[in-house]
C-alpha cells in the first residue's frame, strides 16, 4: 500500500460512524494515526483524500447551519483550503464507501490491538 493509499484509508475509517470536520477531527486523528505508522501528514493530503473518497463516491460532505435548513448536502468537493474556524463543513461516509471499509479489499495498518502492521511508507 503507497502513501496516498494509505492516507485515503485513515481519512475514510475516520469518517465512516459519524460527520467529522477536516479541522475538528479529521486531520488531527489521521496524523495520530499516521504517527503510529511512523510517518506525517499534513492537511492538504487529507484534503486530497476526501476529494478522491467524493469522487469515487465512497464520500459525501455537508454544510450545517444553525438556521434552516440545517444540513445543506454539497455536490462534490467543496473549497477547504482554508483551516476552518466555524466548523460548519462536515464529510461523511455514503453506503459505498461504508461497504468497502467493512469488505475484506479494505486494507487497514493495524492489528486488533492497534499495532502497525506495514512498515512507514
Amino acid at each position: 500500500m503507497d502513501r496516498r493509499e494509505l492516507i485515503r484509508n485513515l481519512t475514510l475509517n475516520q469518517i465512516t460512524d459519524l460527520y467529522e470536520n477536516i479541522d475538528q477531527c479529521i486531520l488531527r486523528d489521521v496524523k495520530e494515526l499516521a504517527a503510529k505508522l511512523g510517518f506525517a501528514v499534513g492537511r492538504s493530503e487529507v484534503v486530497e483524500a476526501l476529494r478522491g473518497l467524493i469522487r469515487d463516491g465512497l464520500a459525501k460532505a455537508s454544510r450545517f447551519s444553525s438556521f434552516p435548513p440545517h444540513e445543506i448536502k454539497l455536490d462534490g468537493m467543496p473549497d477547504v483550503d482554508a483551516v476552518e474556524v466555524n466548523f460548519s463543513t462536515y464529510f461523511h461516509v455514503t453506503p459505498k464507501g461504508r461497504e468497502f471499509r467493512q469488505s475484506e479489499d479494505f486494507p487497514w495498518p493495524f492489528d486488533d490491538d492497534g499495532n502497525p502492521l506495514i512498515p512507514s511508507p
